[in-house]
């Protein structure tokens, strides 16, 4: 595994982000010990994100199509 590889990789569905297409890390299910500061990241923009806190990277699910806002 690469120094560029993710620590873990986390499958978004479209329902599952909030506002305008971000998701937050720490996640929910995330262990407490292991937090860091709430940061949002954009998913929408290119499908994917990564926390620059964990690296942990989040990603929409194949086939999921986001709703445009405007």
């Amino acid at each position: 595994m690469s120094n560029n590889e993710p620590k873990a990789v986390v499958e978004l569905s479209a329902k599952d982000l909030t506002g305008p297409g971000v998701i937050f890390c720490p996640n929910p299910k995330m262990a407490l010990w292991s937090n860091h500061p709430k940061v949002f990241i954009d998913v929408a923009t290119t499908g994917e994100g990564r926390c620059p806190y964990c690296g942990t990277a989040y990603r929409l699910k194949a086939g999921e199509k986001l709703h445009a806002g405007h």
